[in-house]
């Protein structure tokens, strides 16, 4: 036994002792229900007592003999196997079972051996280094039967846990915003799949039935002093493993060089694989492999923790690169919201981290893990400022094509529309960062949600998008064509703001004062354009019944010249929402069907009754006929006002 010391008796009195002590030990070891620690430790002693009785009596050559018969049985059974091309768990229970009692009787005979003196007997010597050949044999055997347990019983995991993927829309960036386009509410979602979520899944990774087996190989190749050579085996076939799964779940590696060579759209498919591939190591294949480890090493104390740590370091190292590469790059505003992903899903994943690598060992992996959320959330802000830089900053040398709502204020409403759903993350890395606006908006009864600074931020991000927008404007000549795109704008701005979660982030009073602030460009766009035609329409002396024929047919002249000019020059505006089209046609129609009307009734006696029925069929059709998508008015009506009145007076 390992560390006794080799006490040869020198009286007879002590032999007696010796002989009752070995069989008491052989009475001992007859009895069942013993325990397999205990039995080892009675056959362990047993040789012990036998190589003391072998070197103190000359008669005890027949308890050598004994042992050297055990011996030889057990390296029978050993070699027996040398030259076998079957594995010998896979030859049956009983097979496994035999192997392992022989290599017990060899290590407990090695074990009693090395506790005496036998540098002066040459057959214990012998037996000695036969033994330690024969151990080392079955060691490398056990080694080889572990590698093919691993391996042949493998579990594929479910596809469920490697192939559902969250379904991301890309917003796609470049310098000049023209890449959104309007979406419903649903598919602008980031994070639109019921299956993105990833619990923890603990599953067999290999099947539960071996473990039994692989643990008394542990146990054997452990008491054999031969347990380094079992978790370097062990850490190989798991790691191998793990590699493979890795490889399943598309990810590639990529070292820092290679993720800062990468162009955006690679980028963000790239980012987007590791946000998930990280919640499906950690969650599903790490804590599967922990317990693992736990199961088969769990009475060898920190062993466990030390083959989860070099079975998981290369792969989660690996990870982490490429998180330390985004980090570092470039804080454009396309990254922000793969950024806040990233983000999410490393704090989502501390707590887990925290639990897998408790141990001393894992300690720079938790360590690395808290210092890249930092970076990430460093580099999340230093995105979002870049996003409001990039607004301000915009800039156009041309007017926008008949006054729609330009591609920046699409990028930029379609975009934050997508921020709700980052609302704890943004509140918590925007906190400190000041949330530059002069006209903040902020309700009465004030709710968490106006209040919070992702709202803060919302409201800055669109003040700076309107002050962008209203320099465009500035780029028309036509002071009409001026309003109807800031009319066109700030109608689509709240919009997108009462159509989606942003709502609870601007406020009501935010979006009243906007509804205000489009209405009242649709009456300048009314009164820029058409107070000059209603103008030949007005009499300037009010006291007067009526105009001369020819001043009337002058006035007529006048206003269908200036409605031929509106006409032409408007049917190339555009305001592409047809509620807000319509209701801008209806007003301008009754303004100028009105004056009309007057103009005509008063002016009555040089009308013909002709030209009295065309009057009124042309108002029942200015309030009934629908308007031309994208045009402010219909062709007929300016057909009808063209066609009749200059031809009829």
């Amino acid at each position: 036994m390992d560390g006794c010391q080799s006490t040869v008796p020198t009286y007879e009195g002590d032999l007696h002792v010796v002989a009752a002590a070995h069989h008491i030990v052989k009475a001992l070891g007859a009895t069942k229900n013993l325990s397999d620690d205990l039995r080892k430790i009675l056959i362990d002693l047993d040789v012990h007592l036998s190589m003391i009785t072998s070197n103190t009596d000359s008669k005890g050559g027949r308890e050598f003999v004994d042992v050297e018969e055990r011996f030889k049985q057990a390296e029978r059974k050993i070699r027996s196997w040398e030259s076998d091309p079957r594995m010998i768990w896979d030859s049956g229970p009983r097979e496994a079972s035999e192997y392992l009692e022989a290599v017990d009787e060899i290590q407990t005979l090695v074990d009693g051996l090395r506790g005496l003196s036998v540098h002066e007997n040459r057959k214990q010597k012998e037996l000695l280094h036969r033994a330690m050949s024969v151990l080392q044999t079955a060691m490398s055997r056990l080694e080889e039967e572990l590698i093919h347990i691993l391996v042949q019983h493998r579990q594929q995991l479910d596809p469920k846990h490697m192939s559902s993927r969250s379904i991301q829309r890309d917003v796609v960036y470049d310098e000049s915003f023209v890449s959104v386009e309007d979406e419903p509410a649903e598919a602008t979602s980031s994070r639109n799949c019921s299956s993105d979520e990833v619990g923890e899944y603990i599953v067999d990774l290999v099947h539960a039935g071996v473990i039994p087996d692989i643990k008394s190989i542990a146990k054997v190749m452990f008491t054999s002093n031969y347990g380094p050579e079992f978790c370097e085996a062990f850490i190989g076939v798991r790691r191998e493993a793990l590699e493979q799964y890795f490889a399943i779940l598309e990810t590639e590696k990529l070292c820092i060089e290679d993720v800062l060579k990468l162009e955006w759209t690679s980028m963000s498919s790239k980012m987007n694989e590791w946000t998930w591939s990280m919640k499906i190591i950690v969650r599903v294949y790490l804590a599967s492999e922990k317990r693992l480890c736990d199961q088969v090493l769990e009475d060898f104390g920190s062993v466990s923790s030390f083959c989860f740590l070099e079975i998981s370091k290369a792969t989660i190292l690996c990870l982490l690169n490429f998180g330390e590469a985004v980090a570092m790059g470039p804080h454009q505003p396309e990254k922000l919201l793969r950024l806040l992903d990233m983000y999410e899903t490393l704090a989502d994943l501390l707590r887990d981290i925290d639990t897998l690598f408790s141990e001393e060992a894992g300690s720079f992996v938790r360590l690395q893990f808290h210092e890249l959320l930092k970076r990430l959330g460093d580099s999340s802000t230093a995105a979002f400022e870049a996003f409001r830089v990039a607004i301000s900053s915009n800039g156009s040398l041309y007017p926008f094509p008949g006054g729609g709502v330009h591609p920046l204020n699409k990028y930029v409403m379609n975009y934050i529309r997508m921020f709700p759903e980052y609302c704890n993350t943004l509140n918590l890395l925007l906190k400190d960062q000041q949330a530059d606006v002069a006209d903040q908006v902020f309700e009465p009864d004030l709710s968490l949600s106006t209040s919070c600074p992702m709202a803060c931020h919302l409201r800055s991000i669109t003040s700076s998008l309107e002050s962008n927008l209203h320099r465009k404007s500035q780029l028309y000549k036509n002071e009409a064509l001026q309003h109807i795109f800031l009319m066109n704008n700030i109608h689509y701005l709240v919009q997108k703001v009462k159509g989606s979660e942003l709502r609870l982030f601007f406020g009501d009073e935010w979006i009243r004062k906007h509804n205000g602030k489009f209405q009242q460009h649709a009456k300048n766009y009314e009164r820029a354009t058409w107070s000059s035609v209603i103008s030949f329409l007005k009499d300037n002396n009010p006291g007067s019944s009526s105009f001369s024929k020819s001043t009337f047919k002058e006035r007529c002249k006048g206003f269908s010249i200036a409605f031929e000019e509106v006409y032409k020059t408007q049917t190339s505006w555009c305001i592409p929402d047809p509620q807000l089209c319509e209701d801008l046609r209806i007003s301008t129609s009754l303004q100028v069907v009105l004056a009309y009307r007057t103009f005509l009734g008063r002016n009555s006696a040089h009308i013909e009754d002709k030209t009295a029925k065309i009057i009124t069929q042309f108002t029942q059709m200015v309030n009934t006929q629908g308007s031309l998508e994208g045009h402010i008015f219909h062709t007929n009506i300016h057909m009808h006002i063209r066609h009749e009145h200059l031809k009829k007076n």
